[in-house]
C-alpha cells in the first residue's frame, strides 16, 4: 500500500517561454535568421570585401568599382531589399536571441559554449561597426554614389586615425568570424 500523497498540481509560471526548435514560430524565425545571415548578408560581406580589394589597385580602379556598383538599375531597391532589410532583420532577431539566451561560459567552459558566446559578441560588435562604417562612408560628407571618384579619398581619410584603423580591423574580424561560424552552424 502506498503512503505517498497525491502530487500537487504543477504550477506553470507566467513569463517568457523558452525557445524550442520546431515549436511555435521560433523554428521559422530562426531559420529565416540563419538564412538571412548566409544569403543576402553573407554574400554582401563577400562582395563588399572583393569590391574594397580594388582599392589596392589605386584610386581609379576603386572609383570604377564604386561606379559599377552604383550604376545597377534599381540600386536603391536592390540595397533596400537585398542588404538593409535583411541586415535589420538578422540584427534585431540576433539581439532578441541573445536576450533570450543564457550565457554561462564561465560556469561551463566548453568549446560549444564559448562559440555560442563569441557568436553573440562578434555579432554585436559587427552590428555597431556596420552602423559606424555606413554612416561615415555612405551618408556623411561627399556622397560616393554621386561622386565615385571621391570614394578612395574618403576611405583614405578614414584611415588617418589609428583608432579608426583599430576599429576597422576589429569590425572586419568580428564580421568575418561571425559569418564563418554562422556558415558552420548553418551546415551542421
Amino acid at each position: 500500500m502506498s503512503t505517498a500523497s497525491p502530487s500537487a498540481p504543477v504550477e506553470i509560471r507566467r513569463g517568457v517561454a523558452p525557445l524550442r526548435a520546431g515549436e511555435g514560430h521560433s523554428f521559422l524565425l530562426r531559420r529565416l535568421h540563419s538564412l538571412s545571415g548566409i544569403v543576402p548578408v553573407g554574400l554582401f560581406l563577400i562582395e563588399h570585401s572583393i569590391s574594397n580589394a580594388f582599392a589596392t589597385r589605386g584610386p581609379g580602379a576603386y572609383a570604377k568599382q564604386v561606379e559599377l556598383l552604383s550604376g545597377f538599375p534599381f540600386v536603391f531597391y536592390l540595397e533596400l531589399f537585398g542588404i538593409w532589410l535583411p541586415i535589420l532583420y538578422h540584427s534585431l532577431y540576433g539581439f532578441y536571441i541573445w536576450y533570450r539566451g543564457e550565457s554561462n561560459v564561465a560556469d561551463y567552459p566548453w568549446a560549444g559554449n564559448f562559440m555560442f558566446t563569441a557568436q553573440r559578441w562578434t555579432g554585436a560588435i559587427a552590428f555597431f561597426y556596420m552602423v559606424w562604417h555606413t554612416w561615415h562612408l555612405r551618408f556623411s560628407g561627399v556622397h560616393i554614389l554621386t561622386y565615385p571618384g571621391a570614394a578612395f579619398g574618403k576611405v583614405q581619410n578614414e584611415f588617418q586615425h589609428p583608432w579608426a584603423i583599430a576599429f576597422y580591423a576589429l569590425g572586419i574580424l568580428c564580421a568575418s568570424w561571425h559569418f564563418a561560424y554562422g556558415l558552420w552552424l548553418f551546415a551542421a
